[in-house]
């Protein structure tokens, strides 16, 4: 049987959005996933559907999303559905609903030298097989420096600064450029490159994103075996993230 996928893209057209949504998609139906490919945020609407998925693929930036959304997919991540995705496509795409970016990670909050900057992704030895057998290699794009959690397992690195800023005084830094965490029974990926369409084609960066992706659609197998309201409580009367609800 067919696992089944949920690709939603939109928002700021300087990601290529509609381009980079169709990589995906091939990557995907490669994967022998059954593919759904929407441009409205209303594809969230639905929380039964969105628990039906075994993967939801956000690609949307800076835009704004109704609260209850964000909470039918936070619901269906917490009960094993997957989430993935890429740079501002997803920890850059509800600046003001501080839920998406706890349930996502991060989030982006700035690109020093903007486009066109040359460094080097760093390949890092965890727990996780996740990006086995992937050597460190360069990237000429945005160099994205995020503001994440602390409870994320960090899978790949850049070396900040390469472009320099007010942010230079400090000491260097490994940012995050690929990681992966849980929310609830779900599998949470996340990677920064991605700026265009170009980048997430680049063989190294696509096949990150098959593998993140294979990967966070295995949450719905675990979610069978186990039950959401031992791990957490019950999602429906939640309220940890309040402020915002």
């Amino acid at each position: 049987m067919k696992k089944s996928a949920l690709i939603v893209w939109g928002g700021w057209d300087g990601h290529q959005p509609e381009q980079v949504a169709e990589i995906f998609k091939g990557i995907l139906e490669e994967e022998n996933f059954h593919v759904e490919v929407s441009n409205s945020l209303d594809s969230y609407a639905d929380k039964e559907k969105l628990k039906s998925l075994d993967l939801i693929v956000p690609h949307w930036t800076m835009g704004e999303i109704e609260k209850k959304y964000v909470l039918n997919i936070s619901e269906a991540v917490a009960a094993g559905v997957g989430l993935a995705g890429c740079h501002g496509g997803m920890c850059d795409s509800f600046r003001n609903n501080v839920d998406w970016q706890f349930m996502t990670g991060g989030n982006w909050v700035a690109h020093p030298g903007n486009d066109g900057i040359e460094y080097m992704v760093n390949i890092k030895h965890s727990s996780s097989p996740l990006l086995e057998g992937i050597p460190d290699f360069k990237v000429v794009s945005e160099q994205y420096y995020l503001h994440y959690d602390p409870a994320v397992e960090v899978l790949a690195t850049t070396r900040f600064p390469v472009f320099h800023g007010p942010h230079s005084p400090n000491k260097a830094v490994d940012m995050p450029v690929v990681w992966t965490k849980r929310w609830g029974l779900g599998n949470v990926f996340y990677s920064s490159l991605g700026h265009q369409a170009n980048i997430v084609a680049m063989p190294e960066v696509s096949l990150i994103m098959r593998r993140g992706f294979l990967w966070a659609a295995e949450g719905k197998k675990r979610a069978k075996e186990m039950d959401v309201a031992s791990i957490y409580g019950n999602v429906r009367t939640y309220t940890g993230m309040g402020d915002s609800q």
